[in-house]
């Protein structure tokens, strides 16, 4: 598997994460099977955050990580949305949230925890805390964030001292945004409006990772592009393209992702084994910058 630097920490990770969102819709032995073929494609990046199958996805996972060494895996989880309360970025919840994680994930440490989604409530002091304790005690190697914008992760970088590492944010084919801002500029269309204030650059140059997650939806959770019928002309390109290299269009829509020079890490959703063989398998393609562009267009995205 093709590896990447995760921001500044210096961790060698897969460019592929396998995202275990949906690990608790699948029966064990599926996601013991689940687990296994990840682990024997290389891509041992996992993510998961408290709030997924309120907290059953961690525990689902651990289980099916038995008997595998803990230094040959990276867990990444997230904390920060609390049922009842929508966002709590406080430190006794950051550090409540993370010791029920180690918990459910029986281990000693979380390689990376993210703050899931902005707290507009926050008071960065406090992160700032909680961050400190968790690094301290060992509990917590490295730090990150997701959907925060600029100014967001400079008001935290402000006080917290340990370096972020990563920033989740929602990018694909046809949720394109944090591409077409940087390509409209001076413009006067839709597609020119600054709606994430030019993250995709500020994580590039705080050498922060970019994780794209739902990678195949358009909208937010409303479906997966591939094979749908609201994309004709997307799906024909990426038929296309995907012909040429002899690999299915999951491979080729992933590649799309990483022919980005940011080095992204795109986060997977699939409980699908043979499809997340599909997703590991574009790190070995580069998509020239025609082939690029012609898919970019093919979505219905326009060129100023």
């Amino acid at each position: 598997m093709k590896k990447l630097n995760l921001g500044n920490t210096g961790l060698e990770v897969p460019v592929i994460a396998v995202g275990c969102m949906r690990i608790d819709s699948i029966s064990k032995a599926e996601a013991d099977t689940f687990v296994k073929s990840a682990l024997d494609l290389g891509a041992v990046f996992f993510d998961n955050a408290d709030v997924y199958g309120d907290g059953s996805c961690e525990e689902i996972f651990a289980a099916s990580l038995t008997g595998v060494r803990r230094d040959s895996v990276f867990i990444q989880t997230k904390c920060g949305i609390r049922k009842g309360a929508a966002f709590d970025f406080s430190k006794g919840h950051i550090l409540k949230s993370a010791e029920q994680s180690l918990e459910r994930l029986r281990t000693d440490y979380i390689d990376v925890l993210l703050l899931h989604r902005p707290d507009i409530l926050v008071e960065p002091e406090e992160v700032a805390e909680a961050f400190g304790i968790l690094h301290a005690e060992g509990k917590v190697r490295y730090f990150g964030v997701s959907n925060q914008n600029p100014g967001q992760i400079e008001l935290l970088k402000k006080y917290v001292q340990q370096p972020l590492a990563a920033n989740q944010l929602q990018f694909g084919i046809a949720h394109a945004g944090l591409v077409s801002e940087g390509l409209h500029v001076n413009m006067n269309d839709d597609d020119a409006v600054n709606r994430n204030g030019g993250i995709l650059d500020y994580c590039r140059l705080q050498d922060i990772t970019v994780q794209p997650w739902s990678p195949f939806q358009y909208g937010f959770f409303e479906g997966v592009f591939l094979g749908s019928p609201k994309y004709p002309g997307l799906n024909a390109k990426i038929d296309e393209i995907a012909g040429k290299y002899g690999v299915s269009n999951t491979t080729v829509a992933m590649a799309w992702i990483l022919r980005h020079p940011a080095k992204m890490q795109p986060v997977t959703g699939t409980m699908n084994p043979r499809r997340l063989a599909d997703c590991v398998k574009a790190a070995e393609i580069t998509l020239t910058r025609d082939e690029w562009y012609a898919i970019y267009l093919a979505a219905g995205n326009i060129l100023p």
